[in-house]
């Protein structure tokens, strides 16, 4: 059992920047923080959040959870990485996402199919653009680089960034749910952002990034690999009560969110042995039923994926997630509550 790296996660905005983030940013920093990260859906995004609050901290590392890869070509994202680590003095984490078929359909108008294949190509090409060790081509099924199709002028040219890299191997971390994509994480990335991880499927997650490992060839890579998870900690005297600030946001992601067929937030509620409540929920959901979704939701379910109750409850629970394959937990909450809880993950 072994103490985790402390990271911040600040989250996507819903209606409007979150109140309270720098100060929390900041006092994570001196509190000495390993990383805090930011995060985008369909509102705002998460480079400029991400630039604007790292510039009034000093060490603490700038990590993006997910930038979404439909939002931007792989080398726009290489530009803002390269961009990004220069500003922060080589505190850049590069945290990627293919997110899910709604919001890529949907909001970015692109298609949704082969995204382990297009997670790949994409991840192969920043890494290039990064290195900078020459003019960049590429032709694979999802991105042409000079671009080849018969509908363009034919004249585009093999380029190499203009910047020169602060660090050539700027960290990628991948999100990911599934079983293929938990190992693609562990194969060609230096971390993985697991979202919901729960305990009693660590073996399952030892076994999908094993392969990854052994698919990499890179002796060592499990000993390197980070493992950042958002961790919930709702301390207080009642862990029902506790659970229910957790219940709606639990009920959204395991059945509100993503299409009837295609959640990948469902399966892994599913894996946890919720599938039974994880359908009630996602039929209460297609009615509108967001309240009754939430009510559905048992304190087992919360506790998990979170950390609820009194505080020796909560130090008592947190043994099992120390014999995990998690090495950093991100935590959130105001800037005053920071150093409990930092003292209660690893005091």
């Amino acid at each position: 059992m072994s103490d985790f790296k402390l990271g911040y996660s600040t989250g996507y905005w819903s209606s409007a920047p979150p109140a309270g983030a720098l100060d929390a940013i900041q006092q994570a920093d001196r509190l000495g923080f390993d990383s805090f990260w930011t995060a985008e859906a369909y509102g705002s995004d998460c480079l400029t959040p991400l630039a604007w609050w790292g510039s009034h901290t000093e060490n603490i590392k700038l990590g993006t959870s997910i930038a979404q890869m439909s939002a931007r070509t792989p080398a726009a994202t290489a530009m803002s990485a390269l961009t990004m680590d220069h500003l922060s003095g080589g505190r850049f984490i590069l945290g990627l996402g293919a997110s899910g078929p709604q919001v890529v359909e949907g909001w970015y108008g692109q298609p949704y199919p082969r995204p382990l294949e297009r997670t790949r190509e994409y991840v192969q090409i920043v890494r290039e653009i990064i290195r900078r060790e020459g003019p960049v081509e590429f032709h694979g099924r999802h991105y042409d680089m000079p671009y080849a199709g018969d509908d363009g002028l034919g004249i585009g040219k093999a380029l190499k960034a203009t910047v020169h890299p602060l660090r050539t191997d700027i960290p990628i971390y991948l999100g990911a749910e599934g079983p293929k994509n938990v190992s693609l994480a562990a194969e060609i990335c230096d971390g993985w952002l697991p979202l919901f991880f729960s305990p009693k499927d660590d073996g399952w997650y030892r076994d999908r990034l094993r392969i990854g490992f052994e698919a990499s060839g890179e002796a060592g890579k499990a000993e390197r690999f980070d493992v950042a998870s958002m961790l919930t900690i709702i301390p207080g005297d009642d862990a029902e009560q506790c659970a229910d600030l957790m219940r709606p946001m639990v009920a959204l992601y395991a059945g509100g969110m993503g299409a009837k067929d295609a959640n990948f937030h469902f399966d892994v509620f599913a894996r946890m042995g919720w599938e039974e409540v994880a359908l009630k929920v996602q039929a209460l959901y297609l009615e509108g039923k967001k309240q009754e979704a939430a009510a559905l939701i048992p304190l087992e379910m919360v506790e998990d994926v979170a950390l609820v109750g009194p505080i020796d409850k909560i130090r008592d629970d947190l043994a099992r997630w120390k014999e995990t394959c998690l090495t950093t937990v991100l935590l959130s909450g105001k800037a005053s509550q920071l150093a409990m809880l930092a003292d209660l993950v690893n005091g």
